[in-house]
């Protein structure tokens, strides 16, 4: 896993893999589950993209895929999430690389 951390889009986002498929997504989804016990509380798909919230120490982020850009985890008010939020983003990304 390969972790890029920007700021494009107002709040920090954590790509966790550039330029991949969806089996990258679903394997970083099966990580946050089995070593974090993440469960996902609301997914959308479309043919492009797919978003799955889920909670990380009482912060609201989402699992992100998208065809065009990869894997990446952000808060899920992203234009207004709090320091805490975009710290809890960070803490996350770097927790799955270690694992």
């Amino acid at each position: 896993m390969n972790l890029t951390l920007r700021n494009d889009y107002g709040c920090t986002e954590a790509v966790m893999e550039e330029y991949c498929g969806f089996e990258s997504f679903q394997r970083t989804a099966d990580m946050l589950a089995d070593k974090f016990n993440i469960t996902f509380t609301h997914k959308l798909h479309d043919s492009e993209t797919t978003y799955w919230n889920f909670q990380f120490r009482g912060h609201k982020l989402t699992l992100h895929f998208n065809i065009f850009n990869g894997v990446s985890i952000f808060p899920e008010q992203c234009k207004s999430a709090a320091k805490k939020e975009n710290d809890a983003v960070m803490d996350l990304a770097r927790a799955l690389t270690m694992v």
